[in-house]
């Protein structure tokens, strides 16, 4: 690195100190981020998280001194985007981006500026009159008609897909719509932990959705083993009791006489003679 100044190579060794020092490293692009954002953030992660910015060239310098130690630490690399910057914590990766997602605060799109996610426009009513709307939701491809009297989206759309440039055209409609697709803080790309990278799309799963997806598995796991007939420590008093209540019902219709059995053999012979009475009309 003789090319590189001492001021630059010393940032690079404190990065690539940090990538050796840090178990989870996430990839973090600081573009539209306001500065008194900026320092709420820092705030609320002192103490679990170092935040550090640099040229995105010195980062891939120290990624590349460090890959040795941190085997796959270069799979970040791609996810350094926008204004890039590295974050270092020991903390879970899950629990950290949550906590950067709740700092967030949504805005309007403005023309030039790169989608963060997916755009959708939903189907349903709108407040506007007919006239040259219309026409301009279609530029958008945003299938719309008249009901009532007023504007109405025909389909769910997405108008805009994620690293998109929104158009003029878009972000007007957009904000005619009341949408704000654009998030305020920290956006956090990708993180690193024991050679894997964790997308955005795995760490901002839902966690109600996927707890109650646990719990179906559960169940559909249960009784997969109660009808297969597996014995497991949650299986067995289940099956127990089933083939308790299977084995009654067969000595019941074969009418086989036991202490569990006898009453309810006797019941269904009253029903029967009952039922017989009614036929034969005897009184």
């Amino acid at each position: 690195m003789a090319h590189i100044s001492k001021q630059k190579q010393d940032t690079v060794a404190q990065f690539a100190q940090l990538l050796k020092e840090y178990p989870i490293v996430g990839a973090v692009n600081m573009e539209n981020m306001p500065a008194s954002q900026l320092q709420t953030m820092r705030a609320q992660l002192r103490g679990t998280v170092v935040l550090l910015m640099t040229k995105r060239r010195l980062l891939k310098i120290a990624i590349g001194k460090a890959k040795q130690d941190r085997p796959g630490i270069e799979q970040i690399l791609p996810y350094l985007k926008g204004m890039p910057a590295l974050l270092f914590t020991k903390e879970n990766p899950f629990v950290i981006y949550k906590t950067i997602q709740k700092s967030k605060s949504s805005a309007p799109a403005k023309a030039g500026q790169i989608a963060p996610n997916d755009i959708k426009v939903s189907a349903g009513p709108t407040p506007f009159a007919p006239g040259p709307i219309i026409g301009e939701l279609g530029a958008c491809k945003i299938k719309a008609g008249i009901e009532a009297g007023k504007v109405t989206i025909k389909e769910d759309t997405i108008v805009a897909q994620e690293g998109d440039v929104i158009t003029d055209k878009l972000a007007s409609i957009l904000s005619r719509l009341g949408i704000q697709p654009m998030e305020i803080g920290l956006n956090v790309e990708a993180i690193y932990e024991n050679g894997a990278i964790y997308t955005k799309s795995v760490l901002g799963v839902d966690e109600k959705e996927y707890i109650a997806n646990i719990q179906t598995a559960a169940q559909w796991a249960f009784n997969l083993a109660i009808e297969a007939g597996v014995l497991t420590k949650e299986t067995t008093e289940f099956m127990l009791a089933k083939a308790f209540m299977d084995s009654k019902a067969l000595a019941i219709s074969q009418d086989i006489l036991t202490d569990r059995t006898v009453g309810d053999i006797l019941a269904k012979a009253e029903r029967q003679m009952q039922s017989l009475k009614a036929e034969a009309k005897i009184e």
